[in-house]
């Protein structure tokens, strides 16, 4: 089922509002046995996604910002971190220059980062030039949403990010941000 595309704005930003205020509370002064855990937010927010960690990465094929058709098969073989954003979402775009460090640094020993913007192409080729992303950008509306589902994100939440290993199992999926150090570790350990 795929939703319009107004409702997956809706819902995305309802879940940040909840991942939001999930940090809030965690970033209060409170203790005792009513104050809010770590471990319980991360748990009701996390239950929103299925995960398929362990499982075979979905195939999928996309345009890229040019126009020309790009399949995930295309990077069998390497570790690729498949991160899906829009211009119009504030955290995908504090995490870009993450991304970009990271491709820079370990691009030459296996890893691929690719882009999949929930917007039309044209809609994204001046921030990708303008912003020197040098890794893959696909491109595209409903079948991005599709595609973000296939991947576990259910309710559309930007950004959202999928770590694939060399074999093509997904090992690692996160509704939200990702910081460089957050991935860093795992993403060293599959490039071995």
């Amino acid at each position: 089922m795929t939703l319009p595309l107004p409702r997956v704005f809706i819902i995305t930003g309802v879940v940040l509002l909840i991942i939001g205020l999930g940090i809030t509370l965690l970033s209060t002064d409170e203790t005792g046995p009513d104050a809010p855990q770590a471990d319980s937010l991360n748990i009701q927010t996390q239950d929103l996604f299925e995960s398929i960690e362990g499982t075979y990465r979905p195939d999928f094929s996309l345009p890229d910002i040019h126009g020309q058709p790009r399949s995930i098969t295309e990077w069998n073989g390497k570790v690729v971190l498949v991160n899906f954003w829009a211009t119009w979402c504030l955290p995908c775009l504090t995490e870009i220059p993450e991304l970009l460090t990271l491709q820079d640094d370990y691009g030459q020993q296996g890893l691929q980062v690719v882009g999949i913007a929930l917007q039309k192409p044209e809609e994204v080729t001046g921030f990708v030039s303008e912003h020197n992303m040098t890794y893959p950008v696909l491109a595209g509306e409903a079948e991005v949403i599709v595609i973000a589902e296939s991947y576990g994100n259910h309710i559309g939440a930007l950004p959202y990010t999928a770590i694939i290993d060399r074999d093509g199992i997904v090992v690692f999926t996160k509704a939200g941000p990702i910081s460089r150090s957050e991935v860093e570790d795992l993403i060293a350990d599959l490039l071995m």
